[in-house]
């Protein structure tokens, strides 16, 4: 038996290999399903089944094409209903896959088809669960991405998850090991840890919501609190694993066409495309086409992209780091990101050679901050309130990345105002995005909050305000 995880930090995502006796399973799987062939390849196996644990809304999953590709069924648990040829697994249905057996547990509460997938061995012991998003190391799914879905409340739905996870999972052994969909970093839950395994064993110890004297009220009270909105994107990715989608294979043929600089301009302006820089914020910062929006590709690219484009049917054109442009469409694609209309051939340097415009960012260090701060410059920070709670510059606003459209009117018209963040990613993407609305009146605080405090600039918590009577 060989159990691989596939882990993508960029999507805090894990997907499952499964292997016994010359037959697969693949669990979650990514939309570039290749990866997935390769290896059952490797091992001369067949892929048999993949199994999904639930519609999910972070990602794209590659079920439809690996279904195509292999011939292998899709499952899913009691209630799905894709618009596709599935296998609809009762609860406690079995599937054999060499000398193991994966059975079908279904835990609804994060959405009504969750269902976990529990392997027995050889043997016939338990030997891991496969929970989605139903139970993550350290935290456990959202109740509130499938409120319209299940016509529920998120409080209704969070009642169901307690049920599922005292009624069939925390019964499972100590020993049983636990592999989730998702670790740290990820929009579908909010307390998860770094570590992509565990025991079930050590979750009871370590996870708040699986605490044994924990009542149902108790568990609904603290798994809905604090939730914050969730991306805009969420609910099309949705719709595209319900419904299906185009293969990756025409999306990056689109994608890959290399334009001049005439075709990239003359695609921007008949089509209204965004045009999307990857490269590193600092080159972005030295000069780039103006009005595009930076998004770094050695950052959390593809979920700033769903968070802040709101529609995934946007047209994109890209500058990419050379030799970058397929791995920039492929992850634009896993969120589902298809209309890549093609890259500027040449980068920046094409652009300037054509004489085209180019646009900058204003940036200083820490140290150089230091000393507009004692003078009282406005400072703007767009890191998250939980960050900005624990520490943050005195006087300074807050204005998260993830808001920031909610939060246009509050930057100052004419004074230069300073952007921060923790290091200097989410600034510039910020930085960008304030630049393609017309304003221009900001500089970029190079290496963050870091270099803030070593700075030695004035830093205070946060003062919950009261109320005078």
């Amino acid at each position: 038996m060989k159990i691989e995880q596939i882990y993508t930090g960029c999507l805090a995502q894990g997907a499952y290999y499964i292997e016994s006796e010359g037959e697969a399973a693949i669990i979650d799987p990514l939309r570039e399903v290749q990866p997935y062939i390769k290896k059952a390849k490797e091992d001369r196996a067949t892929i048999k089944y993949i199994f999904e644990t639930h519609f999910h809304a972070d990602f794209v999953s590659g079920h439809v094409t690996l279904s195509k590709e292999t011939g292998a069924p899709i499952v899913y648990g009691p209630t799905a209903k894709p618009s596709f040829d599935a296998i609809i697994a009762e609860d406690g249905q079995e599937f054999k896959l060499g000398k193991i057996t994966i059975t079908a547990m279904h835990t609804p509460g994060h959405t009504m088809e969750s269902t976990t997938y529990l392997l027995k061995d050889e043997n016939g012991k338990d030997h891991a669960i496969f929970s989605g998003d139903t139970l993550f190391l350290g935290d456990v799914g959202r109740p509130d991405l499938a409120q319209k879905a299940a016509h529920m409340t998120q409080e209704e739905l969070a009642g169901t998850l307690f049920d599922s996870l005292r009624n069939k999972i925390m019964p499972l052994a100590d020993d049983v090991i636990v592999y989730p969909a998702h670790g740290a970093g990820s929009a579908c839950g909010k307390n998860m840890m770094k570590e992509t395994v565990d025991t079930l064993g050590n979750q009871k110890k370590m996870n708040y919501a699986l605490r044994a004297d924990m009542t149902r009220d108790e568990f609904i009270e603290e798994v809905t609190e604090g939730l914050l909105p969730p991306p805009q994107y969420f609910p099309l990715n949705v719709k595209m694993n319900k419904e299906g989608y185009e293969d990756i294979d025409k999306i990056l043929e689109r994608g890959t066409q290399a334009l001049s600089p005439e075709a990239f301009e003359t695609a921007a302006n008949e089509t209204g495309a965004i045009v999307l820089d990857v490269r590193h914020q600092d080159e972005f910062a030295k000069g780039h086409v103006p009005r595009s929006i930076f998004i770094g590709l050695d950052g959390s690219f593809a979920p700033w992209v769903g968070a802040l484009v709101a529609d995934v049917k946007q047209p994109i054109l890209l500058v990419t780091p050379e030799g970058r442009e397929e791995e920039t469409i492929t992850r634009l694609s896993r969120v589902g990101f298809d209309k890549t209309l093609g890259y500027l051939k040449g980068g920046i340097e094409a652009w300037k050679k054509a004489r085209k415009e180019v646009d900058t960012v204003d940036s200083v260090n820490a140290e150089a901050l230091k000393a507009l701060v004692d003078k009282g410059v406005p400072v703007y920070d767009v890191r998250k309130e939980s960050e900005f709670k624990a520490e943050h510059v005195e006087d300074a606003h807050l204005t998260p990345l993830d808001f920031i459209n909610n939060h246009m009117a509050e930057f100052p018209e004419q004074e230069t105002f300073y952007v921060h963040c923790a290091g200097g990613y989410r600034s510039m993407i910020a930085s960008s995005i304030l630049k393609s609305r017309g304003i221009h009146n900001l500089v970029d605080v190079t290496g963050g909050f870091a270099d803030i405090k070593n700075a030695g600039i004035p830093v205070t918590d946060y003062v919950c305000p009261t109320t005078l009577k």
